[in-house]
């Protein structure tokens, strides 16, 4: 059942096929040899994601990151229950639990203060708190412990793509080749400037100061202030970390100047001005500044050079997604490019990223658009928050909202069928214990109620697991290596046509 993927040499490398007019591959004896297929600039959790869900599939991957050392600022990020999911997908997540802490999965829409509705469809309902250097750190050494290679202090300078390959060069004159470059370098991607790739939205009219630190008074006191000044003034909060440290958000308006980064002053400054006290804070564990730009590339790919993360979509941290999206990219395309580096993968398989992944983008924009005016201490908007707080007593408008908020509302277009076609599959038990404990190596799985079916020749990328008793309530279902379900039925022949859709000709 699980038999090892083999790498073979590629064979149906088409990347090239949708860019007219790219240049000449130059002679062997001038080109740079061709030593990665995936070569990744940026090194941050979608980075890091992507080399390691490239190398379950024996890719060669080098990951350029600028920076020499790893953020040393101890800011606190949120991993939403679809990144969870992803992590156990992979046998991550036991790990990523005992640096983290746990709390309820709401709150999160426009920081409006609803619980979470009752039966999440999720076997990891919950938000869990990190530190970013250790999320960071954890998914880069997941990646070098499958083999990917990390360079740091290795910022990319320009490149150039053939029709088999991508020149890279590096800002100190060296060149590297490989079949693919990827660009996860951030909201300001040299990778998406330099192909060229429009990045329209808008840019940012109000800024905000966040940051982490302690505070002098009982949390009661700060309560009952924050409540009180919350009726006038959005964004506003200072919220408890644990150990006296709290996480604390206020206008950034006539603070400072924008270009430098916010000293403890200039919190302690706008917390008088707006509550009249600026409560004892103290010991900053870091300081930021942010913006509510919001910007979607035109594009996620050019010929062998595509973009993930926030390299192809930035927007306000208000909701905790910008983290997510990018790792839930990584998922979505690590697959489609191992698989076009292998050698199996259908024609359009790579074209299915930008198609999938890019109305995900949208969407998270436009709910952080909403949040934000949801912010704005104006009447218009505070009334329709007033409104949306009434309407979110219904279950049916919370549960629309934290999902959309924790990505396990995603349903790609995957053509007519159930409601469960192209939506995530939560982590049901099976005979073998807990269904995502089958999918850490990134492969397909058929999981089949009716002991009648086969994978035949596509076992060399898709597992079969024969099991009447999972707890399933449709006969079978074939899920992608992200964990979507890509067919549902009992008929062979129907069977074999969705794996060739997704996994190319059969082998042999």
């Amino acid at each position: 059942m699980h038999s090892q993927f083999s790498a073979g040499p590629p064979s149906n490398d088409r990347a090239e096929r949708d860019v007219p007019g790219l240049p000449s591959p130059a002679s062997g004896a001038d080109r740079t040899p061709l030593r990665y297929d995936v070569i990744i600039a940026g090194c941050g959790p979608t980075g890091a994601t992507l080399a390691a869900e490239l190398r379950l599939h024996d890719v060669r991957v080098l990951v350029l990151e600028k920076e020499t050392e790893p953020k040393s600022f101890v800011r606190i990020v949120g991993l939403h229950i679809r990144s969870l999911e992803l992590m156990a997908m992979r046998g991550l997540l036991d790990r990523i639990l005992e640096h983290g802490r746990q709390r309820p999965a709401a709150g999160f829409f426009a920081a409006i203060n609803k619980p979470a509705p009752k039966g999440l469809d999720s076997a990891h309902a919950y938000l869990l708190g990190i530190p970013q250097p250790v999320i960071e750190r954890l998914l880069e050494e997941h990646a070098i412990a499958l083999g990917a290679q990390v360079r740091r202090g290795c910022a990319v300078a320009g490149f150039e793509q053939d029709d088999e390959g991508v020149t890279v060069e590096l800002a100190d004159g060296e060149q590297l080749r490989s079949r693919y470059l990827i660009g996860c370098d951030g909201g300001r991607s040299t990778v998406r400037k330099l192909l060229g790739v429009g990045f329209p939205g808008e840019p940012s009219r109000t800024e905000t100061l966040m940051g982490e630190m302690e505070v002098g008074v009982p949390q009661e006191e700060i309560a009952a202030k924050v409540a009180d000044i919350r009726e006038t003034h959005q964004p506003f909060w200072l919220r408890p970390f644990g150990r006296g440290i709290y996480s604390v958000v206020v206008p950034a308006a006539g603070v400072g100047d924008r270009a430098e980064p916010p000293t403890l002053e200039d919190f302690q400054q706008q917390l008088r001005t707006i509550a009249g006290t600026d409560f004892g804070v103290h010991s900053p564990r870091w300081l930021s500044r942010f913006g509510d730009a919001t910007r979607l590339a035109e594009r996620y790919r050019v010929g062998r050079v595509l973009l993930a993360g926030d390299a192809a979509h930035i927007h306000p941290p208000i909701g905790g997604q910008g983290l997510n999206l990018g790792v839930q990219d990584a998922f979505n395309l690590g697959w489609k490019l191992a698989a076009q580096i292998r050698g199996w993968a259908p024609d359009t398989l790579l074209d299915t990223y930008q198609a999938e992944r890019h109305p995900v983008a949208e969407d998270v924009l436009d709910n952080t658009r909403a949040q934000m005016e949801l912010l704005s201490a104006e009447p218009g908007p505070r009334a329709v928050r007033r409104l949306l707080t009434e309407l979110m007593d219904f279950d049916e408008v919370n549960r629309h909202l934290i999902e959309k908020i924790t990505a396990i509302g995603i349903r790609y277009d995957f053509g007519a069928g159930p409601d469960l076609l192209g939506r995530r599959l939560r982590d049901i038990d099976v005979k073998q214990g807990r269904l995502y404990g089958l999918l850490h190596r990134g492969r397909g799985l058929l999981l089949d109620r009716t002991e009648g079916l086969t994978v035949g020749g596509w076992s060399d990328r898709v597992d079969h697991l024969a099991d009447p008793t999972a707890a399933l309530d449709v006969p079978c279902v074939l899920l992608r290596p992200d964990g979507h379900v890509a067919w549902i039925g009992d008929d062979q022949q129907d069977l074999d046509d969705h794996l060739s859709r997704w996994f190319g000709r059969p082998a042999g």
